[in-house]
C-alpha cells in the first residue's frame, strides 16, 4: 500500500500498531488530537486532527487505500462526548473515505457492543447487538453505518470487537484478554484479506475460558496464539469470591454491564497503562 491511515495513534493501543503498520505501506499517516506522539518510525508522519472534523478527516485521508479506526473516547462517559468523538467521529470517518475512495476501514469495534449477554451464553458474531453503555451504544452505531457504507458505497469495512486488550489482573480477564502480538496480528489480517465485504470479528486470544465465539469470521485467517490461562491461578488466588448477581461479573461487558449510564467503567478496572515507546 502506498498510504495507510491510523487514527488514535496517541492512545494505549495504537502505540503498538504504530510500528507494525509503518512497515505495511510506503507512508503511515498517524493522528490523533494531542500535540505530537513523540518521536516518529522511518515512514511515519503524525497530524493532529479532531474526528469530529469532517474537512480535517478529508484531508488526512487524501490518497489512502486504508485507514485503521482507532480513534475514540475509550470509556463510557457523557452523552455529549461520546457523540462528538464516538458517534459523529465514526460518521466522519466513513464519509471521508468514502468521498476519497479508501477501498477499507479496519474499525477497533467492542464487545461493549454486546456487553449485556451473559458469559454464560457464548455469543458468535451475528447476535442481535445488546450495547451496555453509551459507549456501546456508540460502537453498535459504527457497526451499522459500516453495514450501511458496504451496501450503498461499496466500503469494506472489518469491526474488531475488542473484549480487553490489557494485562490480565483480574478473573474476567482469563477469558476476554486480547494480548498486543494477537491484537496486532488481527489487525493485519483485517488489512490484507483479498475480500472482506462488510465483517465483525471478535478481538480475543487463544484462551481457555474464552467467551465468543469467531467461527463466522474464519475467512479472516485470524489464528491468535497467546493463552491467559497462565495466569489462571495467581489472579484466581488473589480474586474475591464471584457474585452471580453483579452484572459486572456475570455479563460480557464486565463493570461497563454494572455501571450507572455516562459513568466511567475502567475506573474499577486497575487497566497498567503500559504504552509502548519507541
Amino acid at each position: 500500500m502506498k498510504k495507510l491511515v491510523l487514527t488514535g495513534a496517541a492512545g494505549r493501543l495504537g502505540s503498538y500498531l504504530r510500528e507494525p503498520l509503518s512497515q505495511m505501506c510506503d507512508r503511515l499517516v498517524s493522528t490523533d488530537w494531542t500535540e505530537d506522539i513523540g518521536k516518529l518510525y522511518p515512514s511515519e508522519t503524525y497530524v493532529k486532527a479532531d474526528l469530529g472534523d469532517l474537512e480535517a478527516m478529508e484531508a488526512v485521508l487524501d490518497g489512502a487505500d486504508m485507514v485503521v479506526h482507532f480513534g475514540a473516547i475509550g470509556d463510557e462517559a457523557a452523552w455529549d462526548k461520546i457523540l462528538h468523538s464516538n458517534i459523529i467521529g465514526a460518521y466522519n470517518v466513513w464519509e471521508a473515505a468514502a468521498r476519497k475512495g479508501l477501498r477499507r476501514v479496519v474499525y477497533a469495534s467492542s464487545i461493549h457492543a454486546v456487553g449485556m449477554y451473559p458469559k454464560t451464553q457464548r455469543i458468535d458474531t451475528e447476535v442481535p447487538h445488546r450495547p451496555d453503555t453509551y459507549y456501546g451504544l456508540a460502537k453498535c452505531f459504527a457497526e451499522d453505518l459500516g453495514s450501511l457504507y458496504w451496501d450503498k458505497k461499496g466500503i469494506e469495512s472489518v469491526h474488531l470487537r475488542i473484549l480487553s486488550a490489557a494485562q490480565v489482573n483480574n478473573p474476567r480477564a482469563l477469558g476476554s484478554w486480547l494480548s498486543y502480538d494477537d491484537l496486532i496480528h488481527l489487525v493485519q489480517q483485517a488489512i490484507t484479506t483479498p475480500i472482506t465485504g462488510f465483517c465483525v470479528i471478535y478481538g480475543v486470544s487463544n484462551n481457555d475460558r474464552v467467551t465468543v465465539d469467531n467461527h463466522k469470521a474464519a475467512f479472516l485467517g485470524y489464528r491468535p496464539k497467546d493463552n491467559a490461562e497462565q495466569c489462571a491461578e495467581e489472579v484466581l488466588a488473589a480474586a474475591d469470591p464471584a457474585d452471580p448477581h453483579d452484572p459486572g461479573q456475570m455479563c460480557q461487558g464486565g463493570p461497563f454491564a454494572s455501571v450507572e449510564i455516562g459513568f466511567s467503567g475502567t475506573a474499577s478496572m486497575n487497566i497498567v497503562q503500559d504504552k509502548k515507546e519507541i
